[in-house]
């Protein structure tokens, strides 16, 4: 189980984070992630943007869960979420301070393996650390 400061607890923080950060999806498994080290990318700094959300940086990495009903039923969701949360508190300490993490499980995770899932987190977490974030629209097109 991870401590109580490293868990996302309020809609409001898993909102802002999926709403916020960047997203990857591997296997049966999307990552939505947000904080301070976006500042650091390459493309914040070629489109000239200034961070933030530097505030957090105070914060430790924190991460929060979403395995939805069509995961299985609660033991099925239960399971899940306990291997997911087992698997992000080994890969929290490798994310900056004040990084928010929101793990989505998909239809099919509990029929994964323990190996599987973990490859799949892995994938997603390195996608979405690695992954630009979008373009804005242009007006007019």
């Amino acid at each position: 189980m991870l401590a109580a400061a490293q868990r996302l607890r309020r809609r409001d923080e898993f909102a802002a984070t999926i709403r916020a950060g960047r997203r990857a999806g591997r296997g049966v498994v999307v990552v939505h992630l947000d904080g301070p080290d976006d500042a650091d990318s390459p493309a914040a700094e070629s489109n000239g943007s200034t961070p933030v959300r530097t505030e957090r940086v105070d914060l430790p990495a924190r991460a929060g869960f979403v395995v939805p009903k069509t995961v299985g039923k609660a033991v099925a969701r239960n399971k899940v979420r306990r291997r997911l949360q087992h698997l992000i508190r080994e890969r929290l300490a490798a994310l900056p301070p004040g990084v928010t993490v929101v793990v989505r499980a998909l239809p099919g995770a509990a029929d994964r393996t323990y190996s599987e899932l973990t490859s799949d987190l892995d994938a997603a977490l390195v996608a979405a650390r690695t992954r630009r974030p979008r373009r804005p629209r242009r007006e007019g097109t």
